[in-house]
């Protein structure tokens, strides 16, 4: 792509971010989601493939109905209330923006078009699009959290979390179990959602850095495929046993950085007299585990590759300060738990 245009492209995508962010109008903050949409095509679409077409196409129709979705029910709530407000909202469009802002997400059950979107584009989008892309509807769900009923966020929440472990076990692509990845970590937020925003938030954030510390990974050594990666030892060893470190954080183990927000949640369930739900996000989260150690077993124990040397596409490893930045925040940030939350 020009380096004009994508710098465009980058650019818009930071306004519509800031621009939902700074806004208190549902008007406002719809246009800023709008900017976001059609600022991420053209980067899904850099490489002209069937695939990627058929992503942006894919991802324009989902986010355009929740838009419409979006803007449908602030008029009405406008017309009925008399206030654009985001925090000013009256039944029935409190659940209706509520679902809206969950497809824009990509929470189950309304995740049907996350696997296939990421799967169908490159890496460098598939990070935008799992962190960046994120903030500003996620920042809307949590002004208005405290106007929608308990059962929602927990019925959203706990189907996200099945889901998304149950749909990432069998996968042999990469993005689409980051993408799996991405629905389940959603579904943990929005479980505590209504308990404690705060604690979404401190989620939110750890789950951006292990994410974009893991596409970083994926892009420095080419990988899309479990198979690409089980030959990547010989090429970089210490790359691949950072990213073995964290899928483990994703997964949520100790002392990892995953293993805080989950820490925290359980403690805030059990804190809450919801002992029966806590007890089964643990073992819903179980499935999740299993395609995390999964993809660990394939990095570490494959050792030699099973194809011939002479077939293996040996490619020098680029490896970025980013990548380590955020690899290091992925891997070592539990200690520093106590210190973010009291800062959020």
């Amino acid at each position: 792509m020009n380096p004009t245009a994508l710098m465009i492209m980058l650019l818009s995508l930071a306004i519509g971010t800031t621009m939902t962010l700074m806004s208190h109008h549902w008007l406002l903050a719809w246009i800023g989601l709008e900017i976001n949409t059609l600022a991420i095509i053209p980067l899904m679409t850099k490489t002209p493939h069937p695939r990627a077409i058929e992503a942006a196409t894919k991802y324009f129709l989902t986010q355009a109905s929740a838009s419409a979705l979006i803007l449908f029910s602030a008029t009405m709530n406008a017309w009925k209330t008399g206030e654009w407000s985001i925090t000013l909202l009256s039944d029935p469009y409190t659940i209706t923006l509520s679902m809206a802002l969950m497809m824009k997400l990509g929470l189950a059950p309304l995740h049907f078009w996350l696997p296939e979107v990421i799967q169908g584009i490159p890496l460098s989008t598939g990070l935008i699009l799992s962190t960046w892309q994120k903030i500003a509807p996620m920042t809307l769900l949590l002004q208005i959290s405290h106007l929608t009923d308990l059962k929602l966020w927990i019925a959203m929440g706990l189907t996200s979390i099945l889901i998304g472990g149950w749909g990432g076990i069998n996968q042999t692509q990469l993005r689409k179990v980051m993408a799996f990845s991405s629905i389940g970590h959603l579904g943990w937020m929005v479980l505590i959602l209504k308990f404690n925003p705060q604690l979404t938030l401190f989620n939110f954030l750890l789950y951006i850095t292990m994410t974009a510390a893991m596409f970083f990974s994926l892009m420095s050594i080419s990988s899309t495929k479990i198979s690409e990666i089980s030959s990547s030892w010989p090429k970089s060893p210490t790359l691949v046993t950072t990213m073995m470190l964290v899928l483990l954080s994703l997964a949520g183990l100790p002392p990892l950085t995953g293993f805080s927000p989950k820490l925290l949640i359980i403690l805030e369930l059990a804190k809450q007299n919801t002992l029966l739900l806590a007890s089964v996000t643990m073992l819903a989260s179980l499935l999740a585990l299993f395609f995390y150690l999964r993809l660990t077993y394939v990095m570490i124990l494959t050792l030699p590759p099973h194809i011939p040397p002479s077939s293996t596409h040996w490619r020098t490893t680029k490896n970025s300060p980013l990548t380590a930045t955020m690899t290091t925040l992925a891997l070592l940030i539990f200690p520093l738990s106590p210190t973010f939350l009291l800062i959020i």
